[in-house]
């Protein structure tokens, strides 16, 4: 059976007000339109729905059971269509996977989880790694926003750029090493963070550019254990200033600027699109863009 839903609204105005006229002035129709609207519904419930009596017109039994339930069932429909409002956090309960680098985790996930305990405590996140290959995770569902330092090239793939941070070079405190020149940098051995285990960077094709080369030793996959061997060693590694300021003043590493120009990295905040007008999403998103904003 093909039920037009949207004789239930007919139904409801028509129960509200008692009358075709006043249904019809309700719901911005014709008499005429209202009086066919009531036909189709009669006919559809086999019932007279309202019946003459004088100058009024009175319910029939079977109108006033399914009364309520009409009435109910047009405010969920409305609900359900009407434009999702502003959320309260405080009543979402909800989990978030997040997939981040993880220097950026370190750097504002305690922020974060402080802010979403204080505003949002039914909100739980998980802070997962970046994977070590390209995924289509946020496609699928698996993970509900990325940050990284690259933009997105899919089209259903929503992404804004946060902030930027530049790169530094790092050493341990007494690194013999005071002056970092172009020569000394290239004469010195490298560490780099790379989750791929990448041995070349974009610094090399830089350096290639001025006819220069360096030797890097190892390749780690992450920020916090390059930082980690470098405390303990004469090596060198290029880092994000601002999302490793607190672990490079915890381990008193020196930074160095880079004897070289390269532009800032971008922070590319990522999500699927389906979540664009998501209200507990952009909460979320918010958020996360404010403590990076902060950071950097």
């Amino acid at each position: 059976m093909h039920v037009d839903l949207n004789l239930l609204t007919a139904l409801d105005a028509l129960l509200e007000e008692g009358s075709v006229a006043g249904a019809a002035d309700r719901l911005h129709l014709t008499q005429p339109a209202m009086s066919r609207a009531l036909a189709r519904v009669r006919h559809a419930m086999d019932d007279q729905i309202l019946v003459r009596s004088g100058r009024t017109m009175t319910p029939t039994p079977r109108a006033v059971a399914v009364r309520e339930q009409v009435h109910a069932l047009v405010q969920q429909a409305q609900a359900i269509l009407a434009p999702e409002r502003d959320i309260d956090p405080g009543t979402v309960e909800r989990t978030f996977t997040l997939s981040w680098h993880e220097a950026i985790t370190t750097a504002i996930g305690a922020q974060l989880l402080a802010t979403v305990s204080r505003r949002a405590p039914g909100i739980r996140l998980r802070l997962l790694a970046e994977a070590s290959t390209d995924t289509n995770d946020l496609r699928h569902g698996r993970v509900d926003l990325e940050i990284g330092a690259t933009t997105p090239e899919q089209a259903d793939i929503s992404h804004t750029t946060v902030a930027h941070d530049r790169l530094v070079v790092v050493t341990r405190h007494d690194h013999p090493i005071t002056d970092m020149t172009l020569d000394n940098y290239a004469a010195a051995q490298h560490i780099t963070v790379s989750r791929r285990g990448r041995l070349h960077d974009r610094i090399d094709d830089i350096l290639a550019q001025q006819d220069r080369h360096r030797h890097t030793v190892a390749a780690v996959p992450t920020s916090t254990t390059a930082l980690h061997i470098v405390r303990h060693s004469d090596l060198l590694v290029v880092v994000p200033e601002h999302m490793t300021r607190s672990a490079v003043h915890d381990l008193a590493l020196r930074v160095h600027p880079l004897p070289f120009d390269l532009a800032p990295t971008p922070v590319v905040m990522a999500w699927h699109q389906r979540y664009d007008g998501d209200r507990a999403h952009q909460w979320l998103r918010s958020e996360t863009a404010a403590a990076l904003v902060v950071l950097c």
